[in-house]
């Protein structure tokens, strides 16, 4: 049973991971860790 659940964990990560993508949240992901990054050093 433990041999086959990191596999169902594995699917259902490069399941989440493509439909991410597919509606463009990486772009949102990273402005906002930008802002965050720029605020921490004072900049933003």
């Amino acid at each position: 049973m433990k041999s086959y659940l990191k596999y169902i964990v594995l699917v259902i990560v490069t399941a989440l991971l493509i439909i991410g993508l597919a509606f463009g949240d990486i772009r949102i992901v990273i402005e906002k860790a930008a802002n965050v990054c720029l605020e921490c050093i004072g900049i933003g």
